[in-house]
């Protein structure tokens, strides 16, 4: 009896599982022409761009370079869940929407995520590797001038 029980549950999840291969969430791909409005105010070195491209884009853009298992559900919708809360919390490709405050609080976040080591975050990390120390240095530092960039605007127009 207990076995008919088990392989009953077994073809039901295995049916699930051929089921929900068919859902298939929309991809994050408007290319990484949605981030150059980002990159020409902040101004990151051609180092600090590319250590934004291999460990930022994927959440925090409108750009993902999707690796082979986000095909497979369920990894593709968690995938898509994923990118989606990354981009509410912080969305370079929405930058031109940010007012000049909540661009310096948003490198402000950025620089502790990072001090923190809770980015990029571990499940990400565990697949891509971790940011070297060296690289680690040169995003807080530009991140930290970027924002100083936006302090001084803030200042500025609280005097006017």
């Amino acid at each position: 009896m207990l076995k008919k029980v088990i392989k009953i549950v077994l073809v039901i999840a295995l049916l699930a599982l051929v089921a929900i291969q068919f859902i298939r969430p929309e991809k994050n791909n408007q290319g990484y022409k949605s981030v150059a409005l980002f990159e020409t105010e902040t101004k990151p070195s051609a180092k600090v761009a590319s250590i934004l491209k291999e460990s930022c884009y994927d959440c925090h853009s409108n750009q993902t370079q999707y690796p082979w298992y986000s095909e497979i559900a369920p990894t593709s919708l968690w995938l898509a869940d994923h990118i989606e809360e990354g981009k509410e919390h912080f969305n370079v490709s929405a930058w031109e929407n940010y007012t000049v405050k909540k661009k310096e609080h948003k490198l402000e976040e950025l620089i502790e995520m990072v001090e923190d080591d809770e980015m990029p975050l571990q499940s990400y990390t565990l697949i891509h590797g971790n940011l070297s120390e060296d690289d680690k240095k040169l995003l807080l530092q530009w991140a930290g001038l970027a924002r100083l960039q936006y302090k001084h605007q803030l200042e500025v127009s609280s005097i006017k």
